[in-house]
């Protein structure tokens, strides 16, 4: 019984390696790192880096906008509101019924 075990193992291993899914996998992997060798060669940074700046505005009120060329990226309400919408992209307004301020946070690439 033993030897019967133990050539039982041994066919079920070698007919997994046999199993077109392990042979697609390592192609997969010698293609992937073809590919990773072919792409370090390549300059990739040809478009010039650009800077992101952000600033907060603060205002009395349920609104507060951002200066030109900037837009908003979150809010913040007083008394604790967590309702709030941006509207035309520049302008962040607080829904609560009672607001004290509002602040926008505003950012634009450089």
């Amino acid at each position: 019984m033993k030897p019967t075990s133990c050539f039982l193992l041994i066919l079920i291993l070698l007919l997994q390696l046999m199993i077109p899914g392990y042979a697609q996998c390592s192609l997969d992997s010698i293609v992937d790192k073809k590919i990773k060798e072919a792409l370090t060669g390549l300059e990739l940074n040809t478009i010039p880096a650009k800077k992101i700046s952000c600033t907060s505005i603060f205002s009395s009120g349920r609104l507060s906008s951002c200066p030109a060329g900037m837009v908003v990226t979150g809010c913040a309400c007083g008394y604790g509101c967590g309702s709030w919408d941006i509207r035309g992209e520049t302008t962040c307004h607080c829904q609560c019924s009672t607001i004290d301020w509002t602040t926008a946070r505003c950012c634009h690439l450089t």
